[in-house]
């Protein structure tokens, strides 16, 4: 059985300068608690790894606003206007990846593999300083692999296994990040006793998670 921690005592463990995975989609599918943890903990000096910084006040544009990332690896930042004045004024790093890219970057990651070749950016800024790679003719870029310090998880229900399920679109990158960190940090909207989850639902499985959170545990 997990032991079911705090957002306090989860973040407590993630240091200054840590890569992180949060999923989420404009904040859709991002861990709430673990963020505004984050903030209140002041943890400094992140490396994001996301779909994109959200909106102001809002999923891990929280993050943004408080100052406390200094390099986002996105897909876009065209949501939150805090995150461009960051970059334009060198405060923040940015490194913007094609959607699928990135996907498949974490993919990558999770699977012991050490990238991947893709079509898209060839030809453009986007593959300044990367290897192009010709195949059949047609030219690749290599895009490596993306891995993190600690996934920062969210489902809609777990159970005291560590197994994990999710709802609807709310799901997107969640998965795949719980592939590719050391340490991953599940953040569900209930915990049900084990077998109360089909074992088809089953998105996550229990061995890729390491911590459970719930409002309200004591430890």
């Amino acid at each position: 059985m997990y032991k079911v921690n705090t957002a306090e005592e989860a973040v407590r463990r993630i240091p200054d300068g840590a890569v992180l995975m949060i999923g989420g989609f404009v904040g859709i599918g991002t861990p709430q608690d673990l963020v505004d943890e984050l903030v209140r903990q002041g943890k400094k000096d992140l490396t994001l790894i996301a779909n994109d910084t959200a909106r102001p006040n809002v999923g891990v544009g929280k993050l943004i606003d408080a100052g406390l990332v200094k390099k986002a690896i996105v897909s876009h930042i065209g949501t939150n206007p805090v995150t461009q004045k960051q970059m334009i004024g060198g405060a923040i790093e940015v490194e913007l990846v094609p959607q699928g890219t990135l996907a498949e970057r974490v993919r990558a990651g999770g699977s012991g593999l050490g990238g991947v070749l893709t079509p898209t950016g060839v030809g453009t800024d986007a593959a300044i300083g990367k290897e192009t790679i010709e195949i059949n003719g047609i030219p690749y870029l290599l895009e490596t692999a993306l891995k993190a310090d600690f996934a920062l998880i969210k489902a809609r229900s777990a159970d005291y296994s560590g197994n994990l399920r999710y709802s609807l679109t709310s799901r997107n990158f969640n998965p795949l990040m719980a592939m590719a960190a050391e340490i991953v940090i599940a953040e569900p909207d209930e915990i049900v006793p084990v077998g109360c989850i089909e074992p088809d639902a089953v998105v996550t499985p229990h061995v890729l998670v390491d911590l459970l959170i719930a409002k309200g545990a004591t430890l």
